[in-house]
């Protein structure tokens, strides 16, 4: 066998660029479970503030409101960070412009560190809300980066490495929120400035890492450029030659631009519009978010003393499973872990129906309840989440990946949005019946993942687009050449 046939894909440079981009999503996880912990302590803080001001006390309620404001106006934020990652994408450049979206996690974080000192909860929210612009750019632009300078054998257990680093900076997050760390009345503006640490390493390191050779290629026709950022990634002359020759026969197929009305009525986009519709409405609303919003209160109405240290348990399982999915992405494939995460999330949900309805005439029922949380966690993290946050950029072709992840994102923040909003309503209102709202959409993905989704395991963006633009009406599994259901 040829040896620079056999040389592994893996380089250093590599691996340097795709941990460079992924402290963006640590960052994100980090601002996303580090408020959970102190949010009476940062209240109190609103509370004081406004009295400061009004010599008076904020009601009950209007306090409420004004938190939940302060919590959930960063999935807001991402939703209108969305739309700016086609403009970035193609104007910029994949590496430039995460660069460009770290600035703005900078801002935020200081935004959210002084507003202790001058005390303004307004400008914690504005803080916040400034930080959700950067979840929306970033969370598209790292898994197209990353799919972009990595091997075809290694695209998706390497896209799932965001979903990795998104996991642990929730897991950290929940950690120093805790009043024995830095969720204090003392230390909680300090705590926030963590994420200044990867903000800075990215800017260390990122800048030393190339640019997307699809990009540099497809995008802007540097083809030299593009041969010289392979060969930094590859070092294997004949895998470069290989990959280089794969890139122009995808340029040869690709349209220069796609707007994005042409993005929506394309006919060779709908089905894969479709796909990603429903694989991320199906991982947002099919209960994963609900309880990592609110496993503090249900392990505490279920009876548990210290129900903080069970949802630093729920953290611990959600890194764990990343972890899972990352070793078995490119084993089973995504239509694989995606079937059987859906069924595992709406067997869960049923049962949580059971055990929630059950839980006062038999509260032994209380640790079977903690199983079931910890089982819908892995059962998400080892199909639907991870894979619904990269599986657009696989769907498309070149000029359309910005606007397909575009489209994940505002999908993914949007369904983290309106299940916080609409979460504790709808539990009021349903009570343990709840559940089944989620089972139904679990199954919903199911359903369509089953009859539509193609295999995208081990076949270049190409070969995949090539499917789309030949189906014309006749389903996926009917086409000859191309084996869905491998």
């Amino acid at each position: 066998m040829d040896i620079k046939k056999a040389q592994s894909p893996m380089t250093r440079m590599l691996l340097m660029s795709i941990g460079a981009a992924v402290l963006g999503s640590l960052q994100i996880g980090y601002h996303t479970g580090n408020v959970n912990a102190p949010a009476k302590i940062i209240q109190e803080f609103f509370n004081v503030t406004w009295r400061s001001r009004h010599n008076k006390f904020l009601q009950d309620d209007s306090l409420t409101i004004l938190w939940s404001l302060s919590v959930s106006i960063k999935d807001f934020g991402a939703l209108l960070g969305s739309l700016g990652v086609k403009g970035l994408a193609d104007t910029f450049g994949r590496r430039d412009s995460i660069l460009i979206a770290n600035s703005l996690s900078v801002l935020g974080a200081c935004l959210m560190i002084i507003s202790k000192a001058t005390e303004s909860f307004e400008v914690l929210i504005a803080g916040r809300l400034v930080f959700g612009l950067f979840c929306g750019l970033v969370m598209s632009l790292n898994p197209l980066y990353i799919q972009e300078v990595s091997p075809t054998e290694l695209r998706g257990a390497f896209a799932t490495l965001n979903q990795v680093s998104f996991a642990s900076g929730i897991f950290l997050g929940m950690v120093v929120g805790l009043d024995t760390v830095l969720g204090t009345e003392k230390y909680w503006a300090l705590m926030f400035s963590l994420s200044l640490i990867p903000a800075l390493l990215q800017f260390l390191a990122l800048p030393f890492c190339p640019e997307s050779p699809r990009y540099l290629l497809i995008n802007c026709g540097k083809e030299e450029q593009a041969e010289a950022a392979l060969c930094r990634l590859r070092r294997s002359t004949y895998k470069v030659q290989n990959e280089l020759m794969e890139i122009k026969e995808e340029a040869c197929h690709a349209q220069s631009r796609v707007t994005i009305g042409e993005f929506f009525v394309k006919h060779s986009y709908k089905q894969p519009i479709f796909i990603v519709l429903i694989v991320n409405l199906g991982s947002q609303l099919s209960g994963f978010n609900a309880i990592i919003n609110y496993s503090t209160k249900m392990f505490s109405r279920s009876g548990f003393e210290k129900p903080k240290y069970l949802t630093l348990g729920v953290g611990a399982v959600n890194v764990t499973f990343t972890v899972v999915a990352f070793f078995l992405v490119e084993r089973a494939g995504r239509r694989k872990l995606l079937l059987i995460g859906f069924l595992s999330l709406a067997i869960c949900n049923l049962l949580m129906t059971i055990t929630d309805t059950l839980m006062h005439t038999a509260p032994a029922l209380c640790s079977l309840q903690v199983l079931l949380v910890f089982t819908l966690i892995s059962a998400y993290e080892v199909g639907p989440g991870p894979i619904s946050w990269f599986i657009g950029a696989e769907l498309f072709d070149q000029p359309a990946r910005p606007i397909a992840m575009a489209f994940t994102s505002m999908l993914n923040f949007g369904g983290k949005f309106l299940l916080a909003l609409l979460f504790p309503p709808l539990l009021k209102v349903c009570g343990a019946y709840v559940y089944l709202l989620f089972m139904i959409v679990a199954l919903l993905g199911l359903s369509y993942t089953f009859l539509r989704l193609p295999e995208t395991k081990g076949r270049t963006f190409d070969e995949i687009a090539a499917e789309f633009r030949g189906t014309e009406g006749i389903p996926l599994h009917n086409q000859s050449g191309f084996n869905t259901f491998t």
